[in-house]
C-alpha cells in the first residue's frame, strides 16, 4: 500500500519510510496495525531524530508512556551523542543556555521536558520535577511547558471543606 507522502516534504527520510508513517497514522484507530508501521519506521532508520520524535508522539497518545519515555531517551541520546554533550548536568546546562536558539538545542530541550511530563505520568514525581526544574532554568520564555508542569508537581494539594 502507497500513501501520498508529497505533503511531508520536510521529513528528512527516505520515502518508504515517510510512507510506513503516513500508513500508522490512517491506521490510528487500530493500535496494533499503526504501532507495526511505527516500529518498522523504527527498525529501518537507526535512531533517525525525526523518525523518534514521530514514534514518541504516536506513543505518547496512544497512551504507552513506556514507549513514550524509551523513544524520547533515544532521541536525548542520539542528541547527546551528535553533539557531544558532557554526562554532567552542571556542565551541560551553560552549554544548552548558551545554545538554546539552536534547532538541535532546542529539540534536546523539548524531548527533554517530554521525558519529564512523560515519567509524572508514569507516577515518578521526583524525577520529573528535577527535568522539569532544569528545563525552567534554562527556559525564560516558556517555551518547552516544563514551568506549567513543574507548578502541577507542585501545587499544595487543596484541602476539602
Amino acid at each position: 500500500m502507497q500513501a501520498n507522502t508529497n505533503q511531508f516534504s520536510w521529513f528528512q527520510v527516505p520515502e518508504d519510510i515517510k510512507n510506513l508513517l503516513v500508513l500508522a497514522a490512517q491506521n490510528w484507530e487500530n493500535t496494533s496495525k499503526s504501532e507495526k508501521y511505527i516500529q518498522q519506521a523504527l527498525a529501518q532508520t537507526g535512531e533517525n531524530t525525526d523518525v523518534l520524535v514521530a514514534a514518541y508522539r504516536f506513543f505518547y497518545y496512544k497512551n504507552n508512556y513506556s514507549l513514550a519515555l524509551q523513544t524520547t531517551v533515544k532521541l536525548l541520546d542520539k542528541i547527546k551523542e551528535i553533539e557531544n554533550f558532557p554526562d554532567d548536568w552542571e556542565q551541560l546546562q551553560p552549554i544548552l543556555v548558551n545554545r538554546k536558539e539552536e534547532p538541535q538545542i532546542r529539540l534536546y530541550l523539548n524531548a527533554y521536558a517530554a521525558s519529564g511530563l512523560v515519567l509524572a505520568k508514569l507516577g515518578e514525581i521526583e524525577q520529573a520535577k528535577e527535568i522539569s526544574t532544569r528545563v525552567k532554568q534554562i527556559d525564560e520564555k516558556h517555551d518547552f511547558g516544563s514551568g506549567l508542569l513543574l507548578d502541577i508537581l507542585t501545587r499544595p494539594a487543596e484541602e476539602d471543606d
